[in-house]
């Protein structure tokens, strides 16, 4: 007895939902004009009628039920964008209504146009027009917010953030990714330990020239982030310093550098590459066996005992590594902080930087001039052409 009157029940119910679907307006969906997506016409076609179905709103004539009359007339199948077409269309199918519309993949945005005619009147029923990301796998979702909204559904919030058209700041067209190169000259004085190095005699494996040396050498430059009012670059420096005074004395610098305004304040700082050359030794501050300061390397202390005898070594003296020109070779490195202008003139950009390169005891403290051309530029953010799916 309940399962005959579940029976009758679920009979009744289907019944009723099936007058209540034979009640709505019915609607059919017109391939849409797609432009600059991957995806197909007929594709966006079938999520404009599974999202219109969920409405609950219409009911839906699908593909099948149009195939007789698409078949019959191309324009139907490829071209029946406009009202008069639509209303044709819907004329000839018997539907309240037909829907159609656009996805316009435009740059960094896609353009979602949705609009629903009604056949018998030959008005345009509902339209709407609505921008998002572009993201080309979201179309359905996309289909599902525009069609909600027309219908006075609500959207779920965050899904509708997440595929909205970020509005951002416009960057100026001479602001990107910057290539440019140029020659550098300058000046620096040599301080602490380094000043002891350039004074101090050859004899004792001293540079023996004046604590100033010049610097000549080539920038290369990169700007791999770029807005209005900040940029930040890639700095190389191949530099020879010295020459004026017949040494050679090369180096290599790799920065970091921030540039601040339109009037191009700058900050950099990066590690310092160059080769020294070194001996174990001591400086004799008491003049105990010689000049003043005199440097004696571990080899200099032998041969001055071979030459004075009975001489030893003051206890406040120990052997330490210390700069020689006669001394082994080794890598050295120390840290460039940097600070000026770019000053611009069209396409010429001439840097004045004052710098101070630290290391263990001393450093350089100098200024650098240059100028450099822009070579290149390019857009920071390069459109990623989309990927097919379908």
């Amino acid at each position: 007895m309940k399962k005959t009157i579940l029976f009758i029940t679920a009979c009744f119910i289907g019944m009723m939902s099936q007058a209540q679907t034979d009640k709505l307006p019915t609607i059919a969906v017109a391939n849409p004009n797609v432009n600059g997506l991957t995806i197909k016409p007929e594709s966006v076609a079938k999520m404009m009628r599974l999202e219109t179905i969920k409405l609950q709103k219409y009911k839906v004539y699908d593909e099948y039920d149009m195939a007789d009359v698409l078949k019959a007339k191309e324009e139907y199948r490829t071209q029946c964008y406009g009202q008069n077409c639509l209303i044709k269309l819907g004329t000839e199918l018997n539907v309240d209504y037909v829907m159609c519309g656009s996805i316009d993949g435009l740059g960094n945005k896609i353009a979602v146009t949705v609009k629903i005619v009604d056949v018998k009147n030959q008005t345009l029923f509902k339209s709407a027009v609505k921008e998002f990301d572009n993201q080309e796998t979201e179309v359905q979702r996309m289909i599902e917010i525009i069609l909600a909204e027309m219908h006075g559904f609500t959207v779920d919030k965050v899904t509708a953030d997440r595929l909205a058209f970020k509005n951002e700041v416009i960057t100026s067209n001479n602001i990107g990714k910057i290539n440019n190169s140029g020659p550098r000259i300058g000046g620096a004085a040599l301080v602490g330990s380094l000043h002891e190095f350039a004074t101090r005699p050859t004899s004792q494996g001293g540079l023996d020239i004046a604590p100033f040396v010049s610097m000549i050498g080539y920038q290369f430059e990169g700007q791999y982030v770029g807005t209005e009012n900040f940029s930040a670059l890639v700095e190389g420096i191949v530099n020879v310093s010295g020459l004026e005074q017949g040494r050679f004395l090369p180096s290599f610098t790799l920065m970091n550098g921030f540039r601040f305004g339109k009037s191009g304040w700058e900050f950099a700082f990066g590690p310092r590459l160059s080769v020294k050359h070194t001996s174990q030794g001591f400086f004799d501050t008491k003049n105990l066996y010689g000049q003043n300061d005199q440097y004696f390397s571990q080899s200099d202390w032998a041969q001055y005992q071979l030459n004075h005898s009975n001489v030893s070594l003051d206890q406040a003296y120990q052997f330490e590594d210390n700069l020689d020109m006669r001394g082994t070779t080794k890598l050295s490195t120390s840290f460039v902080i940097a600070f000026g202008r770019t000053f611009r003139a069209g396409s010429l950009n001439v840097p004045v930087n004052l710098f101070y390169t630290s290391q263990k005891g001393g450093g350089f403290a100098g200024i650098n001039v240059g100028f450099n051309v822009q070579k290149s530029k390019q857009p920071i953010n390069k459109p990623t052409p989309p990927k097919g799916y379908y």
